[in-house]
């Protein structure tokens, strides 16, 4: 089993930063890929970044891309998510999930997911 823990979540106005976390425990060795996904209300859950444990690659959606960065601290097993530039549309849910497999937008592929941190952005 993997368990994950996100922490980081708030309110933040338009345009500032928050930065994300999600804490790997358990069997880690078996992880390949770790993602965010987010769910806004009444909206199904998206993908937004993933990046392989080793950290050596990294995989955005569009409409975070030169905004969101994701990141990995090996001695942590810990995976960040910084989101610069917030939008109001950046409102939902975020989620970490992990892998034995690849990259994949899909939220089916991933089998362990954390408990979910709120992000809110005002206008």
């Amino acid at each position: 089993q993997v368990q994950l823990v996100e922490s980081g979540g708030g309110l933040v106005q338009a345009g500032n930063s928050l930065k994300l976390s999600c804490a790997a425990s358990g069997r880690t060795f078996s992880i390949n890929t770790i993602s965010w996904f987010r769910q806004a209300p009444g909206k199904e859950r998206e993908f937004v970044a993933a990046i392989s444990w080793s950290g050596a690659s990294t995989y955005y959606a569009d409409s975070v891309k030169g905004r969101f960065t994701i990141s990995r601290d090996n001695a942590k097993n810990t995976v960040y998510l910084q989101m610069n530039s917030l939008e109001p549309e950046d409102t939902a849910v975020y989620y970490c999930a992990a892998s034995g497999g690849g990259v994949r937008t899909s939220s089916a592929r991933y089998d362990y997911w954390g408990q979910g941190a709120q992000v809110t952005v005002s206008s």
